[in-house]
């Protein structure tokens, strides 16, 4: 749904490389970084939580949503987009 520009017409890259970090999506534009997380986040929250201050300290956005809310309802991840 990010692709293509079919969100209010915003370029989203994927698995995008930011400060030698990868991130899930991330918009130039809005200077958003998006990261989906699954499973595998459950173990590595330390880390997470530090490549997001990074992140964020380079004046970039970061949200972060899971897989199951993105199953559920992916105007989630849009609402929460809209609010940046």
């Amino acid at each position: 749904m990010l692709r293509n520009r079919k969100f209010l017409n915003y370029k989203f890259r994927r698995q995008h490389v930011i400060e030698g970090f990868v991130v899930d999506f991330y918009c130039q534009k809005l200077r958003l970084a998006i990261e989906i997380d699954g499973k595998v986040h459950d173990r590595q929250k330390e880390y997470d939580e530090i490549r997001q201050q990074l992140i964020e300290e380079r004046g970039i956005k970061f949200i972060r949503i899971t897989n199951e809310e993105v199953n559920k309802d992916i105007n989630i991840l849009f609402s929460k987009i809209s609010e940046i």
